[in-house]
C-alpha cells in the first residue's frame, strides 16, 4: 500500500485542480486499491498543524475546469519556517512528524519559488518529495512554462483588447498594470498578444521621458491612443541604481497606490495628454484554466504519478523542449527565472516598434 500526501501551497491560480486530478486519476489507475490519497489543507499550514483528509477517487471528478485548489492555500514564507514563534513550535519538526504519523510513502507539492524551497527543505530532511511547477508569473527555473501561465496570459490580453476599444473612442492613453513583481513574463506575452504600444518590465529599468517621447511620436503619426502593459515590478532607472533595501522603503514611502499610477503621473505631466490606468490584479489569476493548462497541469499530473511508481523521488516534473522531464528539487529551489533582455519575446517586441521604456 502506498500513501501519497498532496498539498497547494502560495498564491492560488488556474490548472491546480486539474493537476491534482493528474495525480490522483494516474494513482488509481497504475495501483488501484493499493494507493491511498490524503488531502493537507492550505498548504504547509496543513501539515504543520496535521490537518489533512483521506481523499476518495470521486473527490478529483468534475474538477478538471475548476478553478482555485480543493485543497485551499496559503503562505508560508521560507524564510520563517526554520523560525520557532512565540508558539514554540518548530514548524520543520512539525511536519516532519506529520508526514511519519501519516504514513507517507511521499509527498506530493504544487507551488511556486517559496513553495519549492521548502519542497527541497523537507526533501534534505529525509521526506519523499515530488513537485509540480505553478504560478501564473512563469519564473520557475528548470522549465519551460509553469501551469497557470498561459491562462493568465490570456485574460490579461483579454483585458488589452477590451481597453483598445475604449482607449480608441475616447483618445486616451491607457496603462494596464499586470502581475509580475519580480519578473515580467506575463507581461511581456499579454502585451505582445494585446497590441500593447508600450511594454515595461522588471528586467528593463524604464526612462519616464523615452516612454513620453514615444507616445507623442504616436500622436504626431495621427494615433488617437496608446496602450501601455506594465508590469506591477517594473523599475524606473534610478530605482534600478538603488539597493533591494532602498528600493523597498521608497515604494513604502511612495504616494501613489501602485506603479502604474505614477508613471501615469509622470507621463501626463510630460505629454499633457489624458491617461487612465486599469488594473485587473487578481482576475488574472482567478477563473477556469484554459485548454493549453488543462493539458500542461495533467501531463505533470501524470508524470508525477510515474515518478511516484518508480520511488524516483527529490525531483519537480517540468516541461523542457515540450518534454516532460524530471529536474531535482536542489537545482530549482532559490532560483528565478527573469526575463533574459536578448530573448526572442523582447527582439520580437523591438522589432514591432513597441517601446521597452529603455
Amino acid at each position: 500500500m502506498k500513501r501519497i500526501g498532496m498539498l497547494t501551497s502560495g498564491g492560488d491560480c488556474q490548472g491546480l485542480n486539474a493537476a491534482l486530478r493528474g495525480v490522483a486519476k494516474a494513482l488509481y489507475n497504475r495501483l488501484g486499491d493499493k494507493v491511498e490519497v490524503y488531502g493537507i489543507e492550505d498548504g504547509y499550514r496543513g501539515l504543520i498543524e496535521g490537518d489533512y483528509r483521506r481523499m476518495k477517487p470521486e473527490d478529483f471528478s468534475g474538477i478538471l475546469t475548476l478553478g482555485g485548489t480543493i485543497l485551499g492555500t496559503s503562505r508560508r514564507p521560507f524564510k520563517q519556517m526554520r523560525v520557532i514563534g512565540e508558539d514554540g513550535v518548530d514548524k520543520v519538526e512539525r511536519m516532519k512528524d506529520n508526514y511519519r504519523k501519516m504514513k507517507l510513502d511521499c509527498l506530493v507539492v504544487l507551488g511556486g519559488n517559496g513553495t519549492h524551497k521548502t519542497a527541497n527543505l523537507l526533501s534534505q530532511e529525509g521526506l519523499n518529495v515530488v513537485s509540480l511547477p505553478k504560478t501564473i508569473d512563469n519564473d520557475l527555473w528548470g522549465t519551460d512554462v509553469t501551469f497557470g501561465f498561459q491562462s493568465a496570459v490570456e485574460i490579461a490580453a483579454n483585458v488589452l483588447d477590451n481597453i483598445h476599444t475604449t482607449a480608441t473612442s475616447h483618445g486616451r492613453v491607457f496603462i494596464v498594470e499586470i502581475m509580475g513583481h519580480k519578473v515580467g513574463w506575463l507581461t511581456l506575452h499579454a502585451g505582445i498578444a494585446g497590441g500593447a504600444d508600450v511594454i515595461l518590465l522588471p528586467e528593463i529599468p524604464y526612462d519616464a521621458d523615452r516612454v513620453a517621447e514615444a507616445l507623442q511620436r504616436r500622436s504626431r503619426e495621427g494615433k488617437r491612443f496608446s496602450i501601455l502593459a506594465v508590469a506591477e515590478g517594473a523599475l524606473s532607472k534610478a530605482e534600478a541604481q538603488m539597493t533591494k533595501k532602498e528600493r523597498k522603503l521608497s515604494r513604502a514611502q511612495m504616494a501613489y497606490p501602485s506603479i502604474a499610477y505614477r508613471l501615469a503621473q509622470e507621463i501626463g505631466e510630460k505629454t499633457g495628454q489624458e491617461i487612465r490606468v486599469a488594473v485587473p490584479g487578481h482576475f488574472q489569476r482567478g477563473g477556469s484554466p484554459c485548454a493549453y493548462d488543462r493539458t500542461l497541469s495533467t501531463r505533470f499530473g501524470t508524470a508525477a504519478a510515474r515518478l511516484i511508481a518508480e520511488e524516483n523521488y527529490g525531483n519537480m516534473v517540468a516541461v523542457q523542449n515540450n518534454e516532460v522531464v524530471a529536474v531535482p528539487l536542489s537545482e530549482v529551489a532559490g532560483k528565478l527565472k527573469s526575463v533574459p533582455v536578448d530573448c526572442g519575446a523582447v527582439l520580437c517586441a523591438r522589432d514591432l516598434g513597441i517601446c521597452m521604456g529603455d
